[in-house]
């Protein structure tokens, strides 16, 4: 019988290959793509982002485990689109206009997607007009914002201008981060939630999908 918490542990380790093998055993077996996703894959980045947070795992090993859980969802996704099972929601993120930055808005997005989301990056320099195109585009539930320069964080509440301009800031929730934001900063511009690290991102969230 397959056995999801080891695909959690390989997952925990960064095994990609270990991973890719016990998550095709799984399928093989019959065990559902959900109970896949949600006992192994998911479990795994839970974990992992628990220990993120703790400080007991820094960006490689984060990193590294996102690759290995990436293995087993390239098994899994054909499958979730025959079974008509839903993501927990959908993020549009981006690091807005003027800042090149990416090692921590991917960190997000791979740490979303080990949460259950479905996730469209729209990476570096995004412009307030292509984030309004994305969410009329693509119905997100969330916005997410990143921002590693002071000089690049006005962008952010241009872009959460920008929305509203079009009509469309109350379809969506956003969240911004990166290493100059604050709490305050996001209360201040009117963003839904503010998160410190990647793990924080997840659970954050989860509160504005709820």
């Amino acid at each position: 019988m397959a056995d999801l918490q080891k695909i959690a542990d390989a997952v925990i380790a960064g095994n990609r290959e270990e991973v890719a093998q016990l998550t095709q055993a799984a399928v093989d077996e019959g065990v559902s793509p959900a109970d896949i996703i949600n006992q192994g894959l998911i479990a795994g980045m839970t974990v992992v982002g628990a220990k993120f947070k703790a400080n007991e795992f820094y960006v490689p090993e984060v990193l590294i485990a996102a690759r290995a859980m990436h293995a087993g969802m390239d098994i899994i996704k054909p499958l979730l689109v025959e079974t008509g099972v839903q993501p927990r929601g959908t993020v549009v993120i981006g690091t807005v206009k003027g800042d090149l930055h990416d090692i921590g808005k991917n960190l997000v997005a791979m740490m979303l997607e080990g949460g259950g989301y479905e996730v469209i990056d729209l990476d570096v320099d995004v412009a307030p007009d292509k984030f309004v195109a994305a969410v009329n585009d693509k119905n997100p539930q969330i916005v997410a914002l990143s921002a590693l320069l002071t000089t690049t964080m006005p962008s952010m509440k241009d872009t959460i201008d920008a929305l509203a301009a079009a009509g469309v800031r109350d379809k969506v929730k956003v969240m911004i981060g990166g290493a100059p934001v604050t709490q305050e900063y996001a209360d201040e511009i009117g963003a839904d939630g503010y998160a410190p690290d990647a793990a924080s991102a997840v659970d954050l969230a989860n509160a504005l999908v709820g």
